[in-house]
């Protein structure tokens, strides 16, 4: 992409593309500019075709240390209901590519909610994740309260929110809110191999597996089960389910293209 950011920086290696936030001045605060900034390079790379993966990271100390306080102390509740600020925040649903974050140093409050809407999570063994929204006498409003206790049920979700506990990148790991957990020095390197990795994949199948597990957190077994079922039979009229079989058949590595 050409674009000029003032708060994030893009590039691509090959299939996969990279956004860091980059107002390290303030730990990556997240203002309504960046989170704008995120969703329009997020759009811009779903719709490329040669990029299959999005790699999210924070630039500096830490993936970010929160929401921007200064945007919100002074506000009234029309105020914010005017702003609609959480719209950007939805159009993330409806990025079709794995989204992988690394995080490092801290995810708190809406930095948290922004890592918790990846697919996949890495962090660093000195990641700490939490919301501390409580402390400030609002709550978490992008999402938290609901993705946090899906990942880690009711009662760790209750504990976390209503203390404003921080919680580490082991124990992250063991609530299954984090995949994977790496030294500082190695994470970017290793999130950036299983990128390449994943863009290796067919990106049809990647593109419909994602659909169908989002259904399954909201459906009925019944009901998700009936979605995945039609997107299995779709894949049958793509090129990509003809080239895998056929090349499994043939014994070679199969060429996927997207089609």
């Amino acid at each position: 992409m050409s674009k000029e950011f003032c708060f994030i920086e893009t590039r691509t290696e090959g299939p996969v593309a990279f956004i860091e936030l980059n107002r390290p001045e303030v730990l990556n605060a997240l203002n309504r500019g960046m989170v704008a900034e995120i969703l329009g390079a997020m759009e811009d790379f779903d719709r490329a075709e040669d990029v299959r993966a999005i790699v999210l990271s924070g630039k500096g100390r830490c993936f970010a240390a929160g929401a921007d306080i200064d945007e919100m102390a002074a506000a009234e509740s029309i105020d914010m209901e005017l702003l609609n600020q959480f719209t950007d925040w939805d159009r993330l649903a409806w990025i079709k590519k794995p989204i992988i974050g690394a995080v490092h140093g801290f995810a708190l409050g809406g930095a948290f909610e922004l890592a918790l809407c990846c697919d996949l999570l890495f962090s660093a063994e000195d990641a700490e994740f939490g919301f501390p929204e409580v402390l400030l006498g609002v709550m978490p409003g992008a999402g938290g309260t609901v993705r946090l206790t899906k990942l880690a049920g009711k009662t760790k979700a209750m504990e976390w929110l209503f203390t404003g506990k921080r919680i580490s990148a082991k124990e992250a790991r063991e609530f299954g809110i984090v995949n994977q957990v790496f030294a500082r020095e190695t994470l970017m390197e290793e999130t950036a191999r299983y990128a390449r990795e994943l863009a290796k994949m067919p990106p049809l199948s990647v593109r419909f597996i994602k659909e169908s597990v989002l259904k399954a957190i909201d459906a009925s077994i019944y009901e998700g089960m009936q979605f995945e079922r039609k997107n299995f039979s779709l894949l049958f009229s793509s090129e990509d389910q003809k080239e895998g079989m056929k090349a499994f058949i043939e014994k070679r590595k199969a060429q996927f293209k997207g089609r």
